[in-house]
């Protein structure tokens, strides 16, 4: 497997994220906002929105006259749980598919349903491993924007495994004209926290007391509550991991993390609306460009490629940011979440 097998494929796979975002434009422009956030379906993974089913059709087809015969794939994909394997070429085998693609059609459904926050596609491919693909075997990963109506600036952001920041590809795609543009990626350098962004996730009510009560702690830590006339630390909750690992790579947050799986199972809540491996997919991509993604304990991220097991993950823009965090973060996990 070449470098430039695995370039292809990139471009390949932006063509069809391309694809996805200017199908969703077209259904966003001709279709009410009731229509696209009707429920569809409710599967283990996730609720399924009709906005959802109407990108699932486009990769469904683009994979089927698009995907290169001699490489084929199995498709892991968000609303796609159960029945027959996706694989393509059709009807191959999961066990003689060279790779696996993982896909979240649309991260960030409910951002975009009601027209608040851009949402993101989300691809990570990655060589079939017989004991079982994981998510630090992904090797090719894209990420494109879909824009709100008010939006004419879609970004995407795309890489090869191993070829550092300059095997980065990040454009902004002007939808209107398809006209693309170079888009500077440079996570933070900032050496502290201090007049910056940082978040814990808490998106929904449950937990979200015992999340905020475990952050707060962590800046008491750091720096002190009640120390300065104006926040020293800013908050921001984009209610998708795409975008959070976006909000990393181009340098508007320094801190984004996702603890929810640990505090749901302290409470004994069984939720689904969880980070799951297709969300982190593309998390690849803000390691190529400098910055830090790992587990709430410090250690790699190490998933299977599946639709339905639980992520709890920290970012970081980079090392020195993340130092000053990990032994903190663990003992408040141990104190407050064990």
């Amino acid at each position: 497997m070449t470098i430039e097998l695995l370039d292809r494929l990139r471009i390949l796979l932006t063509s069809l994220q391309d694809a996805v975002r200017d199908r969703l434009v077209t259904a966003r422009n001709h279709q009410s906002t009731d229509d696209l956030a009707a429920v569809a379906e409710v599967t283990v993974a996730d609720t399924i929105y009709r906005i959802d089913k109407v990108s699932e059709e486009v990769i469904l087809d683009w994979f089927e006259a698009s995907w290169p015969d001699k490489h084929p794939v199995e498709l892991v994909m968000e609303g796609a749980e159960g029945g027959d394997a996706h694989t393509f070429p059709r009807g191959t085998p999961p066990t003689a598919c060279e790779f696996v693609c993982i896909l979240d059609p649309i991260d960030g459904t409910r951002n975009l349903m009601y027209d608040k926050r851009p949402a993101w596609i989300l691809t990570g491919l990655a060589p079939r491993r017989p004991e079982g693909t994981r998510l630090a075997d992904i090797v090719v990963a894209v990420m494109t924007e879909l824009p709100t109506t008010k939006q004419w600036a879609s970004d995407q952001i795309s890489g090869v495994r191993g070829c550092g920041p300059r095997g980065l590809v990040a454009e902004r795609i002007d939808i209107r004209s398809g006209r693309r543009e170079p888009l500077a990626l440079r996570p933070s350098q900032a050496a502290d926290f201090r007049h910056g962004f940082a978040s814990i996730a808490r998106f929904f009510p449950e937990g979200k007391t015992m999340l905020a009560r475990l952050e707060e702690s962590l800046w008491e830590a750091l720096y002190g509550l009640g120390t300065s006339a104006s926040p020293l630390v800013f908050d921001d909750q984009y209610m998708t991991t795409g975008g959070q690992v976006y909000e990393l790579m181009v340098g508007h947050d320094r801190m984004l993390g996702d603890l929810r799986p640990l505090v749901y199972r302290r409470i004994g809540f069984d939720s689904a609306l969880v980070c799951h491996p297709y969300d982190i997919c593309t998390s690849m991509l803000l390691e190529e460009a400098g910055g830090l993604i790992e587990d709430p304990f410090g250690r790699p991220l190490d998933l299977p490629l599946d639709t339905t097991s639980a992520v709890a993950w920290m970012g970081f823009a980079n090392e020195t940011l993340a130092g000053q965090v990990r032994p903190i973060l663990q003992r408040l996990i141990a104190e407050q979440l064990a």
